[in-house]
């Protein structure tokens, strides 16, 4: 579409009215390409790095949410992203450093300059005590990992290349290194290279100048397997270093792999998007003698599987063309209900979006700048359904470049902002756990108040909601409850110099925790009633001057939700309310609008969900008869924010899948290394 904005005549179903639509596409947001992935088996998490230095979080036991997330530079061009002792993830990249993430308050921990230029790859021991990196300089350098740092402990034998890949043996004694034309096998203990393979550079018959090793995997039982730019997938026996099978799969780059806790499967990626799954299998049903077999390929990517790995339940990928694809293994899957579904995560799983309904703007939030738009307009009308031509287009009003200015060093780690209903004032979450109340001033600003971390904690409060009035303010971090504080001010009589001072308390109360993280929070207008959405899709309603759940809310959770709105796979991530109806709750995610009157009955699963829209002749005895509380719309998708702007007007912001891959650079079939 464009930079323009469509005005539509969108929703007339019953009891909503009708809505016009500001139809917005010209958020041009495309997310950068997947470089790495980790899989955590302890706590069933996966850590995705892109190709900006972004590091994701997906709790994969919570629905798949997107629980954390750090920013990117562009100082680092992340190449290698482990985990070890649990719960500890480093990264390592082209700058030569290796980086420690802060799972906790979100953010870089310490970073450490290995000395060995580029790191192209990394593992860490199976005890997860040690650290290994592999450099540009052909070097192996092996880290110990302590309590609070790493320390270097030695270098292997320098080999004569760069090292792309590596994998421990799971007794910790021995080493796979792949480099170009050549796989390495180390002893830990001295650092020596026991075993040197060639790796045959023939390309379809045709003899190339390198074949470059991707990845390598080293079994219990000595094999080790290699995939690499000739398109292969390689089986060697490590004790003779001799080859014992090839796989050729594919006609271009074999890019990654990754091997089952079992080792009974495993799963390649290639840069032609394809994944292929590999199982062991038994050679005949009497036998006990097994065989590795090529046993299905996948085709959910447009472009190269940069990376790729296993969980016990599902096959992983992700690459150039910034998809997240889990593919449930169905012999794995106990229950075949949503977690046996394809999924294809693209968008964050938080708000990119802000909207100023009074003055009409939109502001969108990239990697390193801020663009603010106001909407365009239109005095045509028109029915259900039709586009409104416009006469005033959309104006692009400031581009914002990230800078540094002269703030307190508390507010330089933000990692939450919030501004109050009248502007006077912005509540700062810290990456400590605690929050700040500062108050705006003509050009200068006034730190009013800190919360300190509850109970301890430096959790990073992830979400904050401050209610309309500016009384309460919400917050939630990933673990924890959701806490509201009492920010309700005074104003001093006397003069009009005299500086406000406040009446704080602490901490007001807490919603109790809840299994699942948070996904996105809201204060009513009014009722001071706080909502509250999971990543398993319930959704809570909590009366903050009552400090306890809502009536309705009770009758939700007692009834339950339609087994189809529980088995939707991308999480809420806005909330609001319709300022004349407060029965009305609206909220949307990636595929959906939603507008739940709560003085309707709530739908059983033997209801229409999706309902569509009654025919127009259909008297309102009936209509009021099949009408339940929850008003679906799926006309707009990918839908990334979506609210009223006033009683009548909705904003709706969509980035359609295609317009994102028209901007990705083509898909490459025969990679060529360095380039």
């Amino acid at each position: 579409m464009g930079r323009r904005t469509s005005v539509l005549s969108s929703w007339n179903s019953a009891g909503m009215g009708e809505f016009k639509v500001h139809r917005v596409r010209f958020f041009n947001y495309v997310p950068s390409g997947i470089r790495c992935v980790a899989y955590n088996n302890q706590s069933n998490r996966l850590a995705v790095s892109r190709t900006d230095g972004t590091v994701e979080i997906y709790n994969l036991s919570a629905n798949y949410f997107q629980e954390k997330f750090f920013p990117g530079h562009e100082s680092r061009a992340t190449e290698a992203l482990c985990w070890a002792k649990g719960q500890r993830l480093f990264s390592a990249g082209l700058n030569g450093e290796i980086i420690e993430y802060d799972l906790q308050a979100l953010n870089i921990k310490y970073s450490m300059d290995a000395f060995g230029g580029p790191i192209w790859s990394m593992a860490a021991s199976p005890s997860g005590s040690q650290l290994l990196v592999g450099c540009e300089d052909g070097s192996l350098k092996l880290f110990q990992i302590n309590p609070d740092k790493i320390q270097f402990e030695r270098n292997f034998d320098r080999q004569k290349s760069r090292i792309l890949s590596l994998s421990w043996h799971p007794s910790g004694t021995h080493i796979a290194a792949g480099s170009i034309d050549c796989i390495s096998v180390f002893d830990v203990k001295s650092g020596s290279a026991i075993h040197k393979m060639l790796v045959d550079r023939q390309y379809m018959g045709v003899s190339k100048r390198k074949c470059i090793i991707w990845g390598v995997a080293f079994l219990s039982d000595g094999t080790v397997i290699s995939v690499d730019s000739a398109g292969k997938v390689q089986f060697w026996d490590s004790a003779t270093g001799t080859l014992v099978k090839t796989h050729l799969v594919a006609n271009a780059d074999v890019q990654s792999i990754a091997v089952s806790d079992q080792e009974d499967s495993f799963v390649v990626g290639t840069a032609e998007g394809t994944v292929f799954h590999f199982q062991l299998v038994s050679v005949t049903s009497s036998s006990s003698e097994k065989q590795w077999v090529r046993t299905k390929p996948f085709q959910h990517h447009t472009h190269d599987v940069r990376t790729v790995a296993h969980s016990p339940t599902a096959l992983i990928s992700g690459g150039t063309d910034t998809h997240l694809v889990i593919r449930p293994l169905m012999e794995k899957v106990e229950v075949k209900n949503y977690d046996a579904a394809l999924r294809k995560i693209t968008f964050p799983h938080r708000r990119l979006i802000s909207c100023s309904k009074k003055r009409q703007l939109l502001l969108f939030q990239f990697s390193h700048h801020l663009d603010l738009w106001r909407l365009g307009s239109t005095v045509a009308t028109g029915k259900h359904g039709d586009t409104l031509p416009l006469s005033k287009d959309a104006d692009h009003l400031l581009h914002l470049k990230t800078k540094v200015s002269k703030m307190p060093a508390f507010l330089r780690s933000a990692v939450q902002i919030l501004f109050s209903e009248d502007s006077t004032k912005l509540f700062v979450a810290s990456n400590q756990g605690s929050l700040h109340i500062i108050r705006l001033l003509e050009g200068s600003f006034k730190h009013l108040h800190t919360f300190q971390a509850q109970s301890g904690t430096v959790e990073s409060m992830c979400l904050l909601a401050v209610s309309p009035d500016g009384n309460w303010l919400a917050a939630s971090g990933t673990s924890a409850g959701v806490h509201v504080y009492n920010v309700k001010h005074l104003k001093v009589a006397g003069k009009r110099s005299q500086p406000l001072t406040w009446a704080l308390r602490e901490l007001h109360c807490t919603v109790p925790a809840y299994n699942f993280p948070v996904t996105a929070l809201a204060i009513a207008p009014k009722t001071n009633n706080l909502v509250i959405a999971h990543s398993d899709q319930q959704i809570f309603e909590y009366s903050i001057p009552d400090k306890q759940y809502t009536e309705w809310s009770r009758t939700i959770q007692k009834q339950g939700f339609h087994y189809l709105w529980l088995q939707r796979d991308t999480p809420i991530t806005h909330i609001s309310f319709h300022p004349k109806r407060p029965m009305h709750i609206l909220l949307h995610d990636a595929y959906m609008f939603c507008i739940i009157d709560k003085s309707l009955p709530l739908p059983n699963d033997k209801t229409l969900l999706y309902n569509p829209l009654p025919p127009t002749n259909e008297s309102d005895v009936i209509r009021r008869r099949t009408a339940h509380a929850f008003k679906i719309s799926k006309r707009y998708k990918p839908l990334l924010f979506m609210d009223l702007l006033d009683e009548r007007t909705l904003v709706a912001v969509e980035r359609p899948l295609d317009d994102i891959i028209a901007q990705l650079p083509p898909p490459i079939k025969k990679k060529k290394f360095g380039t």
